[in-house]
């Protein structure tokens, strides 16, 4: 048995929670579903240029997790960009 999730504290509520490419039809494309975790820690750690330590502390997760949840975010908004893809950012 897994040991259980353990919540992220997010304060981060976006407006936007779709991005798409331009001038393709949405029925054409694949998407990337980005959590709502995953871009809390993308805009804490790259936007805001806040230490990963002090992240962590934010979001009430280990560094290694959050560590983690970067490099996942990080991923699929490479895949998105390089493969024409759509961005659903997954409010829970």
């Amino acid at each position: 048995m897994s040991r259980p999730k353990k919540l992220r504290k997010v304060t981060f509520n976006p407006d936007i929670i779709y991005f798409k490419p331009r001038a393709v039809p949405l029925a054409e494309l694949q998407e990337v579903k980005l959590n709502l975790d995953e871009l809390e820690a993308v805009r804490l750690c790259d936007l805001e240029k806040v230490e990963q330590k002090e992240v962590a502390k934010k979001m009430k997760i280990s560094q290694s997790t959050l560590s983690r949840i970067v490099a996942s975010a990080r991923k699929k908004i490479a895949q998105a960009l390089i493969e024409g893809r759509a961005i659903a950012i997954q409010k829970k």
